[in-house]
């Protein structure tokens, strides 16, 4: 294994100490404290580190992220390929669970798919790459909705009229609040019958770097199968599915989250 370089790890450090807060200023003390350096290194790294434009330090000798670390993060995001990236998830979720994962966008009151991977046996789902779904059917959409304020939602939906899919799709504007509301506190959306029969899924949100919800990802099986295993289980998939696309857009999750 190449061997790490200890000047570049402290640096490295340093730069983390600023990733908790929306206005972090640190002084050299502060960084001391934290990261258990030496003064003579912590001040010899940030003189490095604002030299090139990664930290700026304020009148006061306190240190900010500077703009060096902004272009960074333009050139990584202009590059990230969101949906080559997602069908790859889609396509490792599918082999390790044998079951259907699809990636999705809210597009209005719809869902429009991004990817579609069929498990070991395929679904006769509406849903497929490039079709639009009523996100109010179907587990994805209820996960992206979930991302929305009460003035948006009453946007896409102002005469309060759901779109109806099959006998068990929500049909009260009322209903699919109250169940946004628990999408919201569990960080997970379900679908049971409500875009096809015979299928559940679970769905979660995807979210880039400023924590709003971009996409979602979602596992669909056969109802039998679903309901021998936990729910717990399907929960986890697409929640860890989620986080892991959500890191790679630069989304960090906020301690307690």
């Amino acid at each position: 294994m190449a061997r790490r370089t200890p000047a570049v790890m402290r640096a490295l450090d340093i730069l983390e100490l600023f990733m908790d807060g929306h206005d972090v200023a640190l002084s050299p003390a502060d960084v001391g404290v934290q990261t258990d350096l030496p003064r003579t290194s912590v001040h010899e790294l940030l003189t490095t580190l604002a030299s090139r434009g990664y930290l700026d330090r304020d009148d006061a000798g306190r240190y900010r992220l500077g703009v060096r670390l902004l272009q960074l993060g333009h050139a990584y995001t202009s590059q990230f390929d969101l949906l080559r990236t997602a069908s790859e998830l889609a396509r490792t979720v599918a082999f390790e669970t044998g079951e259907t994962c699809s990636v999705a966008t809210l597009q209005g009151s719809e869902v429009f798919y991004l990817s579609k991977v069929d498990g070991q046996e395929p679904l006769p789902l509406s849903s497929g790459v490039g079709k639009r779904l009523p996100a109010s059917c179907t587990g994805l959409g209820k996960a992206l909705l979930a991302g929305l304020t009460s003035e948006q939602l009453h946007a896409l939906y102002p005469d309060r009229v759901l779109p109806v899919m099959t006998p068990h799709s929500l049909r009260a504007f009322d209903d699919l609040e109250l169940e946004l509301t628990a999408v919201r506190a569990m960080g997970c959306a379900f679908e049971r019958e409500e875009s096809t029969m015979g299928t559940a899924c679970a769905a979660a949100p995807i979210r880039d770097v400023t924590g709003q919800i971009v996409a979602a990802i979602s596992v669909a099986l056969p109802l039998e199968r679903w309901d021998a295993s936990p729910r717990s289980r399907w929960v986890s998939v697409v929640q860890d599915a989620a986080a892991g696309l959500s890191a790679s857009l630069g989304h960090v999750e906020s301690l307690g989250a």
